[in-house]
């Protein structure tokens, strides 16, 4: 099993606003073989980048999937493949939230048929959106 990673660094890693800590980040995500990032920690990284750095939901995106397909970085409990797809449904519109999106990875990681919701920008490729029994 790998070593997890925290929000803090990744921000730190992809802002690079804080010399000292910045390098650090670059140093542990570019030099550190088999490092896992759970969805939450995804999420709370586009949160932060969008709401206290200003950062465009496309560069957010952008910088997300650029880390997730780094060979030394895995997804914890979710299939790679499946986070990049549901990172790349959350770039076209801004329909898919990147927590959406994540659950949605997970549902399709774990092989669930269907999903209940009352967000109707909820993505159903490949599964169901029940909103009732």
């Amino acid at each position: 099993m790998g070593v997890f990673l925290n929000t803090s660094v990744i921000v730190r890693y992809l802002t690079n606003d804080q010399p000292e800590m910045s390098n650090q980040a670059t140093q542990i995500i570019e030099e550190v073989d088999d490092l896992a990032i759970t969805e939450g920690i995804l999420g709370e990284t586009a949160f932060v980048l969008t709401s206290v750095y200003g950062k465009s939901r496309s560069e957010v995106v952008d910088s997300l999937i650029d880390l997730v397909e780094r060979d030394n970085i895995s997804t914890y409990a979710l299939d790679k493949s499946l986070v990049l797809r549901g990172l790349e449904m959350c770039r076209p519109s801004g329909r898919v939230s990147i927590a959406d999106a994540m659950i949605w990875a997970a549902a399709r990681t774990d092989g669930a048929s269907a999903i209940y919701t009352f967000d109707r920008r909820f993505p159903s490729d490949g599964i169901e959106i029940r909103q009732s029994i």
